[in-house]
C-alpha cells in the first residue's frame, strides 16, 4: 500500500511540474507573438511601455527576440513531449535554465520587471521537475 501511495504522489508531482513547464512555454509563446506581429499595435506598445516612433525603429530587433523566445518555447515543448523521461528531463532542464538565464539577463540590463514575469516562473517549474 505504502508503494503504491508513493508512485501516485509522484506522478501528481510530475504532472504538476510538467504543467508549470506548459505555462512558462505558453508564457514564451506569448511573448513571440507579442514581439514579432504586436510589437508596433495597442497592446504591443502598452505591454513594452513605448511609443510608436521607438517601436517603428526597434520592430526588427523586437521580431528577432521574438523568434528567440519562440524557440525556449519549443524547447520546453519538445521536453514535454519526449518519450524517454530522462532525456524529456534534461530537455526541461536546460531550457528552464536557458529562460532563467535570459530573465536574469533582461532584469539587470532592461527591467527588474522581467526577472518575475520570465525568470520567476521558469525557477518555479525548475524547482517542481526537480522535486518530481
Amino acid at each position: 500500500m505504502l508503494s503504491s501511495t508513493r508512485k501516485l504522489g509522484e506522478l501528481k508531482l510530475i504532472w504538476i511540474a510538467n504543467v508549470l513547464v506548459a505555462l512558462v512555454a505558453a508564457l514564451h509563446a506569448y511573448f513571440l507573438i507579442l514581439e514579432m506581429f504586436l510589437w508596433d499595435k495597442p497592446l504591443g506598445l502598452k505591454t513594452f511601455r513605448n511609443t510608436p516612433e521607438k517601436a517603428a525603429i526597434t520592430k526588427v530587433l523586437a521580431a528577432n527576440q521574438g523568434l528567440y523566445n519562440g524557440f525556449l518555447a519549443a524547447g520546453l515543448i519538445w521536453g514535454l513531449v519526449h518519450g524517454n523521461p530522462a532525456f524529456a528531463f534534461q530537455v526541461k532542464v536546460f531550457f528552464l535554465l536557458c529562460v532563467i538565464v535570459a530573465g536574469a539577463y533582461g532584469a539587470a540590463t532592461v527591467s527588474t520587471r522581467i526577472l518575475i514575469v520570465q525568470a520567476l516562473p521558469a525557477a518555479i517549474a525548475l524547482v517542481a521537475l526537480f522535486l518530481a
